[in-house]
């Protein structure tokens, strides 16, 4: 008996025609099967926020998120991780993504680099992936051999993994098991479409409920941001000016005497003191929540 075809890669029993539709009714054919694979992640709310929750604790204890993907998934983890530090101020190094292919497989396909499970189980080792960290691995098909090396290996030295996938039965190794349930795609094998979209949004929604969890949002503002720009910066002041009741005017100056950082300017306007007794007040609390309401 042959391999089994993963759901991926099988034709969708309404796209045999693809080819003779009009351009309205392809568009309608993809976005339908959108909506579908984003309403199905309903069913892994319970999965996606233990994810959140290991996430959080791994980097409240000073441990890393590591993403783990070949191509298209690959790709989805590295968009993940570079807005953690402009949107919450998580530091680089604590969020990364592990590409098969390395860096360079960003912007371009590197052939072949997926097919090594022993690539994937040295990207970890010199990753140093343990037991403070949490590997998430990131396999549309659920049987990519660098995914599933990385996975294995991770899990060797103890750290929490987690698996995203559309295959439920993909052998990889995780604590937290994330099936994305999106079927065949329009066009068949393209994991770029709608396991794509659903990918992306099951790690919006688990990296911004762990930042949340980390104490990197206020109400539903991004307090841990850094305002690095000036887009940044004129958020950055409507944040403080909203949260404390002040002139932009004044918001802005406080920004400059916290050094860019918005949970430092709330503080120091807040309990009064400079940037470092405020610095030193969060750090103490544990976030701008507890230091405002225990002031």
């Amino acid at each position: 008996m042959g391999a089994v075809t993963p759901i991926t890669e099988r034709a969708h029993p309404d796209s045999g025609n693809l080819d003779r539709q009009s351009a309205r009714s392809i568009v309608s054919l993809i976005l339908r099967e959108d909506e579908n694979a984003l309403r199905r992640l309903r069913s892994n709310l319970g999965a996606i926020a233990r994810g959140a929750e290991a996430i959080a604790r791994a980097v409240l204890d000073g441990g890393r998120l590591i993403y783990v993907g070949a191509g298209t998934s690959g790709r989805i983890g590295a968009l993940d991780a570079a807005e953690w530090p402009p949107t919450f101020g998580i530091p680089a190094a604590r969020v990364r993504a592990v590409l098969a292919g390395g860096r360079k497989a960003i912007d371009r396909a590197v052939e072949g680099a997926e097919d090594s499970a022993g690539d994937g189980a040295s990207a970890m080792r010199t990753a140093r992936a343990d037991s403070g960290d949490v590997v998430c691995g990131i396999t549309a098909g659920g049987l990519t051999p660098f995914v599933l090396g990385a996975l294995r290996q991770a899990g060797t030295r103890g750290a929490t993994r987690i698996l995203i996938t559309s295959n439920r039965s993909s052998p990889a190794e995780a604590e937290i098991r994330i099936p994305l349930g999106t079927g065949p795609e329009v066009l068949a094998g393209s994991t770029r479409m709608k396991a794509g979209i659903a990918t992306h949004a099951v790690l919006q929604a688990m990296s911004t409920a762990a930042a949340v969890l980390c104490g990197r949002v206020y109400g539903n503002r991004m307090v841990g941001m850094r305002a690095t720009n000036r887009k940044l910066r004129t958020r950055a002041k409507g944040i403080i000016s909203e949260i404390c009741g002040i002139s932009l005017r004044r918001a802005g100056a406080l920004l400059d005497r916290a050094g860019g950082e918005v949970t430092v300017a709330i503080v120091m306007e807040s309990r009064g003191g400079s940037a470092r007794a405020a610095r030193q007040i969060l750090r103490s609390e544990g976030n701008l929540r507890s230091a405002l309401e225990g002031a």
